[in-house]
């Protein structure tokens, strides 16, 4: 049974019950950086164990949190991004087994030279600190960015969205008795115990300089108040604008396969296509195949004249549907001259997250991948393959789109920093 939310949430002093969890993170981060592998890894063996002997109680609350999200009305999207199921608590634990069997990044030197006068020069992966996660309706983020950031020595402080509260605390008692039965510090994976909306601001203040990064994974209000208002460093989470080309080489079955799969697997990730641009030279045979094919699995088309005539259960595009993230069974759709301006509309209008192209010809692929400045760019693959246990990571903290220190899905590795071992014989600088 869980805690009644009023005895979580009647703490009056706000600021002190966050310096104290902070605090006690920062201390828990000094042990994580020096923690065997062995040692983190019995921990993440554990976890693992913990959340499928929890799975009942894991889907209890998920299922209180979901019953009072569809009381507001809530959209079905938004109802399936906060949606726990026995298969996707499972794959929440295959990911743990996952991030377990990776190379622990701590320690791990990438580059060693020697300099003329003898000295030897080591760059050596060490973690980030405290890592600030804030995140909105998916509690699966909670098992990923703790399992992430004990694996890459780091401590986390997590602030669930008030949509997953009850979710995120069963979630978090297998992390805890994970950390337990490895002789770690419970603090390492701290879970923020309140909906008060300010525990947010606490958190980008840096709290006394005991929060080293901020990561946001939610909307993209979230994301504007994070960049806003951070006094710490941010790994950016922007939306995903993200778009599929079909070019006019392209073999009809595998597009239809692409697209369908890139819009509608899961309409509510920040992995889905919100946009399909279709070559005109291969329009006649392609595009009508294309639009009929999403209305009849159920996707609203909104294109421009060309892809409105093709069927008339497309709606008109405005100029703000080429800049929307639907997260919905909603794609826009536009007829373009060729792979160049597939490229121009996606520079225009894309959020550089994830954007494929589907194409035989080898050529226009190459050129797609070299100049689509975005975090991840595919070809002949779908947009939902945007996801760090999918590239192997076995779970991710976001999909960075920024350009500084990680870009793209943010696995261990990514949050690592590192620094200079200088090795000398008694050397002195002239």
């Amino acid at each position: 049974m869980t805690t009644p939310l009023k005895a979580i949430d009647g703490n009056a002093d706000l600021p002190a019950l966050m310096t104290d969890l902070a605090s006690h993170a920062r201390a828990a981060a000094r042990v994580l950086a020096l923690a065997p592998p062995e040692q983190k890894d019995r921990a993440l063996q554990a976890i693992e164990r913990a959340i499928r002997a929890n799975a009942a109680k894991i889907l209890a609350a998920n299922a209180e949190d979901v019953a009072e999200v569809r009381a507001t009305g809530a959209t079905s999207a938004f109802i399936d991004r906060l949606t726990l199921t026995p298969v996707r608590i499972d794959s929440m634990a295959d990911g743990v087994a996952t991030v377990r069997g990776i190379p622990d990044p701590v320690g791990a030197v990438t580059e060693t030279w020697q300099r003329p006068n003898g000295m030897t020069i080591e760059r050596v992966r060490v973690p980030l600190g405290v890592i600030g996660v804030i995140f909105e309706s998916r509690p699966n983020v909670a098992a990923d960015a703790g399992v992430l950031c004990l694996k890459s020595g780091n401590a986390v402080i997590l602030r669930g969205g008030s949509d997953s509260f009850r979710s995120c605390r069963a979630i978090h008692e297998s992390l805890v008795q994970g950390l337990r039965e490895a002789g770690l510090p419970e603090a390492a994976i701290t879970l923020v115990p309140t909906r008060d909306r300010a525990a947010v601001g606490l958190m980008l203040s840096g709290l006394n300089g005991d929060i080293d990064v901020i990561v946001p994974r939610g909307g993209k209000s979230l994301v504007a108040r994070v960049e806003a208002e951070a006094r710490v460093p941010v790994f950016a989470h922007l939306e995903g604008v993200n778009h599929v080309y079909v070019d006019r080489t392209a073999k009809l079955d595998m597009a239809k396969s692409i697209v369908l799969n890139a819009k509608m697997r899961r309409t509510g990730v920040c992995g889905a296509a919100e946009t399909l641009l279709v070559d005109r030279a291969g329009a006649v045979t392609s595009l009508k195949p294309l639009i009929e094919m999403l209305i009849d699995a159920g996707c609203e088309v909104r294109g421009d004249d060309a892809v409105q005539k093709i069927d008339a259960r497309v709606k008109p595009a405005t100029e703000e549907d080429w800049d929307t993230e639907y997260l919905d069974a909603i794609i826009a759709a536009r007829v373009v001259d060729g792979v160049d301006a597939a490229i121009g509309h996606i520079q225009n209008h894309g959020s550089r997250h994830t954007d494929a192209i589907v194409a035989e010809d080898a050529k226009a692929a190459e050129k797609f991948l070299s100049e689509v400045d975005s975090a991840i760019v595919l070809h002949n693959a779908s947009t939902q393959f945007a996801d760090g246990g999918e590239f192997g990571f076995g779970a991710e903290i976001g999909i960075a789109t920024g350009k500084f220190h990680a870009r793209g899905p943010v696995g261990a590795e990514q949050l690592t920093s590192f620094k200079y071992r200088v090795r000398g014989t008694g050397q002195t600088r002239p």
